[in-house]
């Protein structure tokens, strides 16, 4: 098809985040166990980048993503699945000065969310994905405590969307109605004089393993997340020739990442390295993810950048690109990296990226949900060299990513020239995070019937750990 005219130099923006899926499993970056020729062509179209940071579990990184801070400041430091455990948490728009679909939708976009949630509970918040400046939606709900069919988000999934209510569909593969979704939204806005934004948290390639419809006989673990795999480059290549034929594609940047590293059960190979699935951990294999961004005609083809990014940058990011400010920017802490990707400039912004969270989920206490520690261990990395940081706030090992990426070798003491350089420039961020993280902010939901029951904690943990925290 033609190519529609731009009617404005602000792009369609789609943004596909995985579940699950380190760059182990991604042929462009050297992948041996598995092909992904669509995602392969989005690299060699555009750019592929080697140190971007997401956090290592599932909602500090979406947490990041969606308000543009890190775990320390937005609170959200350790897992929390909000209708499975409940205890009146929730994403709360009103508790953060910046959020990413409110953002878009205030910048004049169409906005629309596909895939997966899992920080609200829609059985209690109908209204969560529109206070949270969406459009339109297609989720999973998340599995829901005492009611068993939700649990699926694969074979007969069970779906919420803005014109019906949450409900299996059987039969259906859910991962194909988000895609079917995605790109009906873009269908229905593709000569509009507004531009749309699209969030697209997939549920591909998260546990449970499952067969999919190109490859119904897969058997075990492995063969189904070789599959899911598959599956996932195939759905990305359905919306892409659907960008093309809608004469859009041009008008719109597509970014692929993933939301932290490969379930531990999983090994996969680049090159001569066994990398098992780093999730939950902040080592590289769980943090740095893949991330590619392809935009025709402005993004120039076949770029591959060590350029430092974090998931905090891409609200700024996204805000350059829509010509609007960033709310409460002194308090979001990413930087843009627009001019980056339209080719205005050679680097950055940015000398080093941080992650943190991971391994445990958050806890209950009178306060309501809790971090585990009061001050969460954390890694933060530039081009070469990465300082791990303890719970006591110090230094507890440094290596030289590029001579070491298996991280095995602690430097500490052994360094010198820009070695030195690095760790002293690190170990004077240290001081600047505060020094007990943010707890949970939202104004808590009322108890449910179907809450999880907990285990308060001690006095004493409370005590350390105070309601104070809470912006209640």
């Amino acid at each position: 098809m033609q190519a529609v005219p731009q009617k404005n130099n602000r792009p369609n923006i789609l943004f596909i985040l995985l579940d699950d899926l380190g760059k182990e499993w991604v042929s462009c970056y050297g992948a041996k166990d598995v092909e992904t020729p669509i995602i392969d062509a989005l690299a060699a179209g555009g750019i592929r980048f080697e140190n971007v940071y997401s956090m290592p579990q599932c909602t500090p990184s979406r947490m990041c993503l969606l308000t543009g801070q890190y775990p320390y400041r937005n609170g959200w430091v350790n897992h929390w699945d909000v209708p499975r455990w409940g205890a009146g948490a929730r994403y709360d728009v009103d508790a953060y000065p910046c959020n990413l679909g409110v953002m878009m939708r205030e910048a004049g976009y169409a906005t629309a969310v596909a895939g997966k949630w899992q920080i609200n509970d829609f059985r209690v918040e109908a209204d969560a994905m529109d206070n949270a400046g969406f459009d339109d939606w297609c989720m999973w709900t998340g599995y829901e405590t005492g009611n068993p069919p939700s649990k699926n988000r694969y074979w007969d999934p069970y779906i919420i969307t803005k014109d019906k209510p949450a409900q299996t569909y059987p039969g259906a593969f859910g991962p194909d109605l988000f895609c079917d979704f995605v790109i009906d939204f873009a269908k229905q806005h593709q000569a509009s004089d507004d531009p749309f934004f699209i969030y697209y948290p997939m549920v591909l390639t998260h546990t449970p393993f499952t067969t999919t419809p190109l490859e119904p006989d897969a058997e075990s673990n492995v063969d189904k997340h070789k599959a899911m795999v598959r599956y996932t480059d195939h759905l990305l290549g359905r919306m892409v020739d659907a960008l093309e034929e809608m004469g859009i594609r041009e008008n719109t940047l597509v970014i692929f990442t993933s939301d932290n590293g490969t379930n531990a059960s999983m090994v996969g190979h680049i090159g001569d390295r066994v990398i098992p699935g780093g999730k939950a951990k902040t080592i590289e294999p769980g943090v740095n993810i893949p991330f590619i961004a392809n935009w025709p005609g402005t993004i120039p083809p076949g770029q591959v950048s060590g350029a430092l990014v974090d998931f905090t940058d891409m609200i700024p990011t996204f805000a350059e690109f829509a010509g609007h400010p960033v709310p409460g920017k002194d308090k979001v802490d990413g930087v843009s990296i627009a001019p980056f990707l339209r080719g205005e400039t050679d680097r950055v912004d940015r000398d080093w990226i941080l992650a943190m969270g991971g391994q445990n989920n958050a806890k209950v206490s009178e306060c309501g949900v809790e971090n585990e520690w009061v001050f969460r261990d954390r890694v933060v990395r530039d081009e070469r060299y990465k300082l791990y940081v303890g719970t006591d706030r110090k230094p507890a090992k440094f290596v030289d990513l590029c001579a070491d990426p298996e991280e095995a070798v602690d430097l500490t003491g052994q360094e010198e020239g820009a070695a030195a350089r690095s760790r002293a420039k690190f170990e004077k961020l240290i001081p600047t995070w505060p020094e007990r993280d943010a707890a949970p902010m939202y104004t808590p939901q009322p108890p449910q019937p179907w809450d999880v029951p907990v285990t308060v904690k001690s006095q004493v943990w409370k005590k350390d750990r105070g309601a104070a925290s809470h912006n209640w």
